[in-house]
């Protein structure tokens, strides 16, 4: 596994971006997240070591652009080189996700076709308004892999008209730091159950840092999110 991003910085465009841990992160240190940059990692696919040795080993995923969104207009000077290195390493799986899916057909390469094989897509959506603004769009794109992220998962959301053969999993997480909103156990079950139903793998990654069970409301630190989204045993591979 390893990480690439590209360019830094994003803009808050729906009610998921409100607590967003870029933002959080960057204001530790001082740094305005709606000011996006190219990073000094920009090549580092192609990069090598003095060996002459890829610095990302083959077979890795990459993931790619999570301190940004990979589609975000003010990369659009930036993003054909991306493509360039993504597609001379056919030897890695590229995944990144976004919320701007609408822009999708406009920012693909000339030779992009059906989708390429080693990029996996994934569309967030963390309400029942962005499943019907985003889902449509995403299903109907030239991709070859996709899959749907919930999260931060901010009420109770029916997947069910947009969970097909298309889509390769579904993952759910809470919200993050000190003003997270709270998640709800039943919203995560029925997602986990619509999947089931439909045949999809389902993934609950993390509980956030407010959880709701039977009526309670548990503050969760970070380092036990995940595990404690383990232990409710909802991680199913659509069977």
């Amino acid at each position: 596994m390893a990480g690439w991003n590209p360019w830094h910085g994003c803009h808050k465009i729906s009610e998921g971006c409100l607590h967003c841990y870029v933002y959080r992160m960057d204001a530790e240190y001082g740094r305005d997240s709606s000011q996006v940059t190219k990073t000094g990692e920009f090549r580092l696919p192609i990069q090598k070591n003095r060996k002459g040795e890829y610095k990302i080993p083959s077979g890795e995923m990459v993931y790619t652009c999570f301190t940004s969104d990979f589609l975000l207009k003010e990369a659009d000077p930036w993003r054909p080189q991306a493509w360039d290195m993504i597609r001379s390493r056919q030897d890695l799986q590229f995944l990144f996700v976004t919320k701007r899916i609408a822009r999708f057909g406009e920012c693909i390469p000339s030779d992009w076709g059906d989708g390429w094989e080693h990029v996996h897509i994934c569309c967030t959506v963390e309400s029942q308004r962005q499943a019907a603004n985003r889902l449509p769009a995403f299903l109907s794109a030239p991709i070859r892999h996709k899959s749907i992220i919930c999260e931060p998962l901010l009420e109770e959301i029916d997947l069910t008209p947009w969970l097909c053969r298309d889509i390769e999993s579904v993952s759910v997480g809470g919200e993050s730091g000190p003003d997270a909103r709270v998640c709800r156990y039943g919203w995560v079950q029925s997602l986990s159950h619509q999947c089931r139903e439909k045949g999809v793998p389902f993934h609950f990654r993390q509980t956030g840092a407010a959880f709701e069970k039977d009526g309670r409301v548990y503050r969760i630190p970070r380092k036990l999110q995940s595990s404690q989204a383990q232990k409710a045993g909802l991680d199913h591979d659509g069977r």
